[in-house]
């Protein structure tokens, strides 16, 4: 976990100055894959596994960046036509340049991150290193923003910089989560409803399967593309359709005449807005195993329809439901690798760990990294004591 005493330190050994520190979280997806795109809905929480940035502005209109966990530096100029070379640079020249888009005068900053958010496991490191060091350099700049136009310009630097047409929901979430709650995001409307976590006797448990697949940003795009292509075909039956989610479960008829894959992808898409809507009436109710089960069906789908799963998610998946511990789980995140998203019985918790550990390893080889996660809040300001 991240030492904050040690951040400052390290940033003062760097910069001669005294930082601010602010900090966004990573983002658990409880159910709802590959719907914000499609314009549907999503049920994450924020993690307590965040990002952490120590900064402090420049008389210049400079961003130098130091990366302690990756001991890497970046240097650019709020003004460079060209962003820097690829890697964790793109995200923040893209986040710099974005909230400039939106005609924020901006300062240039000395900054220094680090992060327990573990990269490519599917929790979003990307969302809370853009979120944390956006707010960072809005702070800095005095300069009043809505909250929403900060998701919104990171969401801009995952397209324009980093190649990825990802939804909104990991900056969302990133910004406006809540200790103790999940929200169930309208990704058409963006209206945010808070839906209280009251697990009592459970845990919200990732399994880190430590793999990530070369084909992971690729494939994503193109299932995008897909249910892109799936709705504009689709509007021929339905005049006045926008997306996919403008399908309910009772239209799943229109679908059959489209060529494969987009029938599956569109399958997965419309029973998952059902499941995530019928998850988070579960939540709400405390009917958590009612919420593992439609989790487990959310696997199947993304595995069979919409195909981003991949043997070692699979295999986590599989080693969970094995275990009486388990309420429900399934891959989470983009897919082809990164983690899944279990609900276990708290007292079983080391049991449910070690075996997962052992078995996984024993298939694979690789050691899989078990998290317990609890929900947190998002984009925030670290005072120093007084």
């Amino acid at each position: 976990m991240v030492e904050l005493e040690s951040l400052r330190r390290t940033f003062r050994e760097l910069y001669g100055s005294e930082p601010r520190l602010f900090s966004a979280p990573g983002r658990v997806n409880l159910i709802g894959e590959h719907t914000d795109y499609n314009e549907g809905f999503v049920l994450p929480m924020g993690a307590n596994l965040r990002t952490y940035v120590a900064a402090a502005p420049r008389a210049d209109d400079t961003i130098r960046v130091y990366s302690c966990d990756l001991q890497d530096h970046a240097e650019f100029n709020l003004t460079a036509a060209e962003p820097p070379t690829k890697g964790w640079r793109t995200y923040v020249y893209g986040v710099s340049q974005a909230l400039k888009s939106n005609a924020h005068d901006l300062l240039g900053a000395n900054v220094a991150i680090a992060s327990d958010v573990p990269r490519g496991a599917g929790l979003s490191a990307s969302a809370a290193l853009e979120i944390s060091f956006g707010f960072a350099l809005l702070q800095l700049s005095a300069r009043d923003f809505d909250p929403l136009q900060l998701a919104l310009a990171a969401q801009r630097a995952e397209h324009h910089f980093v190649g990825t047409r990802s939804g909104l929901m990991d900056q969302l979430t990133s910004v406006f989560a809540e200790t103790n709650h999940a929200l169930l995001i309208d990704c058409r409307s963006l209206e945010i409803t808070t839906i209280p976590m009251v697990l009592d006797d459970v845990a919200v448990i990732i399994c880190d399967s430590t793999v990530k697949h070369e084909l992971a940003t690729s494939a994503y795009n193109r299932r995008r593309a897909e249910c892109e292509q799936a709705a504009e075909l689709l509007k021929e039956k339905k005049p006045g359709l926008q997306a996919l989610r403008d399908l309910s479960i009772a239209e799943l008829n229109l679908i059959e005449e489209l060529p494969e894959p987009l029938r599956r992808r569109s399958r997965h898409v419309i029973t998952e807005n059902d499941r995530t809507l019928r998850g988070a009436e579960a939540l709400a109710s405390g009917d958590i195993r009612l919420l593992g089960q439609l989790m487990r069906r959310s696997h199947q789908s993304l595995r069979d329809d919409y195909e981003v799963s991949c043997r070692e998610l699979d295999l986590l998946v599989e080693l969970a439901d094995a275990q009486d511990a388990a309420l429900g789980g399934r891959m989470m995140g983009g897919g082809f690798g990164g983690c899944t998203v279990n609900f276990v019985r708290r007292e079983r918790i080391e049991d449910f760990r070690n075996n997962v550990v052992r078995n996984y390893y024993e298939v694979t080889g690789l050691e899989a990294e078990v998290h317990v996660i609890e929900a947190d809040s998002g984009v925030r300001e670290h005072r120093a004591a007084a």
